[in-house]
Order: C-alpha cells, then sequence, then structure tokens
C-alpha cells in the first residue's frame, strides 16, 4: 500500500503532461485519472483482501484441530443379582402371657395366704382364705332349712295323694323349699368369696398383704402372671408390615444373648395413631420360666425373597435430585445415574434392587463422571474390585 501512495502523483504529472501536449477539457482529464488510478489498483491485487481479513483468519482457526476432551477410566463390575430375603429387625419387650392383680371379693380379717411371691400355683388353688366363721355359720343354717322343708313337702305331698292335705298347703310348702334353696345359694356365695383362688396356673410375682390383715372387697392382694409361652410385643412399621403374616417363624435375641425360636400369634390390623406401626406379638417357650417379663429383645422377621445385588457403601452416590443411586455404563460407553432402593445394611455392604441383571457398575470413580459422559470402562471382576476397594482405604 505505500507503494499506492506515490501512484496518484506520479500519475497527475504524466497526466499534465499529456494534458499539456493533448490540450484535453478538465474534467475529461480528470476521468483519465480516475480510470489510470482503478487500473493499476486492480492490477495490484490487493482489493480481494480489503474487509476479508478477519473472514480469513476465522477461517484458519475453524480449520485447526479441535482439542478432544480426555475420557475419564472408571472402574466396573457387571451386576450379578441373587435372590436375597432380607431381615426385618424390630425392638422388642418381653411381656407375661397372662397377668392378673387378684383382689380380695370381701371384707375381712386376712386368715391364710396360699402362697407368697415367687412360689408356682395351680389353677384353682387358694390364695387367700378370710375369717368368717358367722358366714359359713349361716350356709350350714341354710343348709338345715333347706332340708326341713324338703321335708315337709315330701310329707305334704304324701298327704295329699291320700286326700287328708289341701292342694294350697303343698304349693306352700313347695315355695318354702324354694326360698331355703335360694338362701343356701346366698349363703355358699358369701361363704366363697372369702377365699380367693389363683385363675390360671401361673407364679405368684407379689403378695400385698399379710396374715391378720383387715382388707376391704377391692383390695389388690396378690399379682399373678403366666411366663410360658413368654409373649415378645414390639411394633413393625407401615414398610414392613406387608411382610409378617400370623403363624410365620421369627427369631428373638435377647438382651441377654440368649437366641430363640418363636411364632408370630398377633398383628393388629389398625396401626397406631401416634406412631404408624402395627402391634406385633411373638410366642417364645419358657416352660422354666427362665426368661422374665420386661426384658429387652430384638425381634428378626424373614421378607419374601427378591433379586438383589450387594454394593459396596462407597458406590452408592447421589444425583442433582438427591436420589440414592450407582452410576452405571451403558451402551456406547456412555455413563448414566441409575435410582435404586436400599433394602438392607450387612457387614459386606448395601442391599439394593431396582439394578437390571448384567449392567456395568462403576465401582471406583463415579464421583467424578456425570451423565451422558463418554468413558473407558475398565471391567473387574468382583473379587478384584473388593481387594482394590480394601487396598485404597487407609
Amino acid at each position: 500500500m505505500s507503494r499506492l501512495r506515490g501512484i496518484p502523483q506520479r500519475v497527475m504529472v504524466i497526466a499534465k503532461a499529456f494534458g499539456m501536449v493533448f490540450r484535453l477539457p478538465r474534467h475529461r482529464l480528470l476521468a483519465l485519472v480516475v480510470f489510470v488510478l482503478a487500473a493499476l489498483w486492480v492490477l495490484t491485487g490487493h482489493f480481494a483482501a480489503v474487509g476479508s481479513e478477519e473472514a480469513e483468519a476465522t477461517e484458519a482457526k475453524a480449520a485447526e484441530p479441535v482439542a478432544e476432551t480426555p475420557k475419564r477410566t472408571v472402574a466396573v463390575v457387571r451386576a450379578d443379582l441373587a435372590d436375597y430375603a432380607r431381615l426385618i429387625r424390630i425392638s422388642g419387650v418381653t411381656e407375661a402371657d397372662k397377668l392378673a392383680v387378684l383382689a380380695a371379693r370381701s371384707n375381712g380379717v386376712v386368715q391364710e395366704l396360699g402362697a407368697v411371691a415367687g412360689d408356682g400355683v395351680a389353677a384353682g388353688a387358694t390364695v387367700l382364705l378370710l375369717e368368717g366363721e358367722d358366714v359359713r355359720a349361716a350356709v350350714k343354717t341354710a343348709e338345715d332349712q333347706l332340708a326341713q322343708a324338703a321335708e315337709q313337702l315330701s310329707v305334704g305331698e304324701a298327704l295329699k295323694a291320700k286326700g287328708s292335705l289341701p292342694e294350697t298347703e303343698v304349693t306352700a310348702r313347695r315355695a318354702a323349699k324354694t326360698a331355703a334353696e335360694g338362701a343356701l345359694a346366698l349363703a355358699q356365695a358369701a361363704a366363697d368369696r372369702l377365699s380367693l383362688t389363683a385363675p390360671f396356673a401361673g407364679t405368684v410375682d407379689a403378695v400385698n398383704v399379710e396374715i391378720g390383715e383387715w382388707v376391704q372387697a377391692g383390695t389388690p392382694i396378690a399379682t399373678l402372671i403366666s411366663l410360658d409361652p413368654i409373649v415378645v410385643k414390639a411394633e413393625v412399621s407401615e414398610q414392613d408390615v406387608a411382610h409378617v403374616a400370623v403363624g410365620a417363624k421369627a427369631k428373638v435375641r435377647l438382651v441377654s444373648g440368649v437366641e430363640l425360636e418363636g411364632t408370630v400369634r398377633h398383628l393388629a390390623r389398625k396401626a397406631s395413631d401416634k406412631t404408624r406401626t402395627f402391634a406385633l406379638e411373638v410366642d417364645l417357650p419358657n416352660p422354666d420360666g427362665a426368661i422374665p417379663s420386661g426384658m429387652t429383645a430384638e425381634v428378626r422377621l424373614t421378607a419374601a425373597a427378591q433379586p438383589a445385588l450387594m454394593v459396596p457403601r462407597s458406590v452408592l452416590t447421589l444425583n442433582e435430585a438427591g436420589q440414592v443411586g450407582l452410576r452405571v455404563v451403558g451402551d456406547g460407553d456412555v455413563a448414566s445415574f441409575l435410582p435404586v432402593q436400599l433394602i438392607d445394611d450387612t457387614e459386606q455392604g448395601f442391599m439394593v434392587v431396582g439394578v437390571p441383571q448384567d449392567v456395568r457398575v462403576i465401582v471406583a470413580g463415579q464421583d467424578l463422571v456425570r451423565d451422558g459422559d463418554i468413558v473407558i470402562a475398565k471391567e473387574m471382576t468382583r473379587a478384584e474390585a473388593e481387594a482394590a476397594q480394601k487396598a485404597a482405604q487407609p
């Protein structure tokens, strides 16, 4: 371009020379100058670069090879599903199969106690006897009166048969006998209330009175419990109630370390309004009464088997929505997020469901990839993956 700057002056000089020679008009001389300049510009070839330098630079930059993002290498293990029956663990407490607080049925002074705390008693055994000689005497009197009324009725019926006694007299004697029977029944009931018997076989857990003590009707006398079978009472959650049924076997581990097997005997069909859980009862054999009432216990129930995958705890991850899942590698080695459901926590790892068979699960590098990333998948066996994870642990 610097060379072109001097050209117009030279052309003007030449043109003036020609103008002077040919004496051309001024306007024609100016047109000639413009024509000559245009011809020289075309001949230089620089007209093609005006306004196109930036375009050429852009085209050159676009033609340069784009550097590819390096692919991440991840370790994968193929999912091998197996049927898994998870354990439902719930906390409970032992309780007596039967419990009754025996109360006095009449007023009186304690004459005799048939048992002390800790004694085993049979059904119908006497636990308490109150003084009541007047009541017992009333029974004897009522028995004599009934015998007399029965004899008079028998004689009256014999006389009536001979025509020596009117029908009205026989009817009166029959009514007298009925009244005597009622009086005897009342006297015997009063006498029966002087004693207190065990309604079922069990163990006397506590005695609240002493011999010679005055008691009134309704006073608690003794607590009777039946410990065979012992009952474990617990509550099962809404999520697990569908996996429990009456008659199912249950394993119970007591706080003392003793493990027993029992049977589910009751499952409530209405949830608690406060906890939204369902009451559960498990029977345990306790023939010698060694398991007391009120002991903490863990109830373990087995749910129905379902295909599941065990994964190390470190493999689980969260997506942007907060869902728990796994990073997997699909077709084309494209990484993606797979939501799963956690059903159990074992010593070896988590048991999850919702994983397709043979899908490639990322076991190393899952936190460094995102959905849609193309990765280099290095397949490992489960044993190799476990060994690698152990080696990575501090």
